[in-house]
């Protein structure tokens, strides 16, 4: 094989006949363990550059708070325009362009002089790249696997539990010598980073092996004389009579099937063989598919997603402030965080190896999760010291891990819309996110300034997440009822259509054919 064909090989897309759960995926979990690694682990350890932008800026913990929330708002609020590059270019390329955005604009950041260049560069560049590098990543992940999806996505996604963990101290003792501005350089040009992982996400297309391969044309024309004899055929002297039959291909003698080829148009020939070759590609996908709208459970889901997003990055944000707060030195805030990433990584491998075990409902196991993360949420305020910060961390990095792991995927599950509306989901799910994304971290903010109590900022979070319990509990019954409802039509147009049968068909049938054999024997 020359240079230019194994070139050519690694950019073509991987063809297979079924999900392969394995091949090329594996590159592409690796892949995604290092994009979330450098996304939501930056953005779960930005909380070490809190309190020096406060200084630095002389500004509220409200206004520093919106640099993350704005991120985290265009995110997901450009979560379609993700889905729909990705349809239109192709998930490479804009992961890789992704990279370059979130790269620059943490870079621009780290020059920058006041809050609102901060909020420019790091929340609307690096916000963008966040989106165009994330979503199309685990979005073709999750087409490369089935059975495994669970396991092989939770255990790629610790990449950002990971991340916190060892930038979180790192760039802690990173700040004591050069300071927070070129800290922050520094991680910028780590993130360059993704430009390479996104130049491993090789697309994958599942083509299905015809069982028979049959004549079009003779197809089409069997088809359309089944059609015309129908009821001809149901008679049982039809045979007999040698009339009604006699315009089948198979029941008409040679030269009369000569004659019928030889005047068959050319054109239709030509049209009937486009048609069924057409037929047999794969159908024309749209880029972004409003129609999962339309789907009850969805949209619980969505509204889940929604509520859930208040309590996924305020305490990753807050918990250093809070440690300080409460007389903890910074060296062993960092070490709070650290340990919440690390209970992360046990939770999210421990979500996919349950959720990979068959039988077993997915959406339920989701929602205990979710139960329990609100009560690790409602813990922290009453923690006074450091091993009941670090306690209330771990439990809640354990059950973030459960949760944060499988929301995404959970999408591709049957009970919510299924791998054929997976991309288009995720695009719609992640917008709709995008709401609580922006008002999230500024509302705790706000409450942290009002009351003087960091302890606020964790009941804002377990508040919204008690509504997202509420919400997914809905997601199983919206989908059987909607199952019920299309259900009952089918089951009444069957009914109609007996009824609308004639009485007499069988009869009128048998008087046809009696009156084509006395005709048959008048004839000389």
């Amino acid at each position: 094989m020359t240079v230019k064909e194994a070139r050519m090989s690694c950019i073509a897309p991987n063809v297979y006949t079924k999900v392969p759960d394995g091949g090329w995926g594996w590159i592409v979990a690796f892949a995604f363990f290092f994009v979330e690694a450098l996304t939501y682990g930056i953005i779960k350890s930005f909380g070490v550059f809190f309190t020096d932008l406060v200084q630095s800026f002389d500004e509220s913990n409200s206004r520093i708070s919106w640099i993350i929330s704005i991120c985290v708002f265009v995110l997901t609020f450009t979560a379609p325009l993700s889905t729909v590059l990705s349809k239109r270019y192709s998930h490479r390329l804009v992961v890789m362009i992704g990279g370059f955005l979130i790269s620059t604009g943490m870079v621009a950041g780290s020059f920058a002089r006041t809050v609102v260049e901060m909020y420019i560069s790091i929340g609307i560049v690096s916000g963008l790249g966040y989106c165009l590098a994330f979503l199309p990543t685990v979005t073709i992940l999750s087409q490369y696997f089935d059975k495994r999806r669970s396991l092989v996505t939770a255990v790629a996604s610790t990449g950002e539990c990971f991340a916190v963990f060892s930038f979180a101290p790192a760039i802690t003792a990173l700040k004591e010598h050069i300071g927070w501005r070129y800290s922050l350089l520094f991680v910028g040009l780590l993130q360059l980073g993704i430009v390479a992982c996104g130049s491993l996400l090789r697309p994958i297309i599942i083509k299905a092996q015809e069982a028979v391969n049959v004549s079009p044309v003779e197809e089409q024309r069997e088809t359309k004389y089944m059609l015309e004899n129908e009821q001809t055929r149901t008679s049982i002297d039809s045979i007999d009579s040698g009339v009604q039959v006699t315009t089948s291909p198979y029941n008409m003698p040679v030269d009369a099937k000569l004659e019928l080829k030889s005047e068959e148009p050319k054109e239709s020939i030509e049209m009937l063989t486009e048609a069924t070759t057409i037929s047999t590609d794969e159908p024309k996908t749209q880029f972004l598919d409003f129609s999962v709208m339309k789907d009850y459970s969805f949209i619980c889901y969505a509204l889940f997603g929604l509520f859930a997003t208040l309590g996924f990055f305020a305490p990753s944000l807050y918990i250093i402030p809070l440690s300080i707060s409460l007389g903890i030195d910074k060296d062993h805030s960092a070490y709070i965080l650290s340990a919440m990433a690390i209970a992360e990584v046990f939770g999210r491998i421990s979500a996919g190896w349950v959720l990979n075990k068959k039988p077993i409902r997915k959406i339920y196991i989701e929602l205990i999760c979710v139960i329990l993360l609100d009560i690790a949420l409602f813990a922290f305020p009453l923690a006074y010291e450091f091993w009941g910060l670090m306690m209330c961390s771990i439990f809640f990095g354990f059950m973030l891990g459960t949760v944060a792991g499988t929301h995404i995927p959970m999408l591709a599950e049957d009970d919510v819309v299924g791998i054929e509306k997976m991309s288009s989901a995720a695009g719609v799910y992640v917008f709709i996110q995008s709401l609580s994304g922006l008002a999230g971290p500024p509302l705790a903010g706000v409450l942290v300034d009002t009351t003087k109590n960091y302890s606020s900022a964790f009941y804002s979070c377990a508040s919204g997440m008690l509504l997202a319990a509420v919400f997914l509990s809905l997601v199983r019954p919206c989908k059987k009822m909607q199952h019920q409802s299309k259900k009952q039509p089918a089951n009444k147009s069957v009914s109609e259509s007996l009824q609308d049968e004639p009485d007499d068909f069988i009869e009128a049938d048998f008087g046809k054919n009696e009156d084509s054999v006395r005709g048959c024997d008048r004839m000389p």
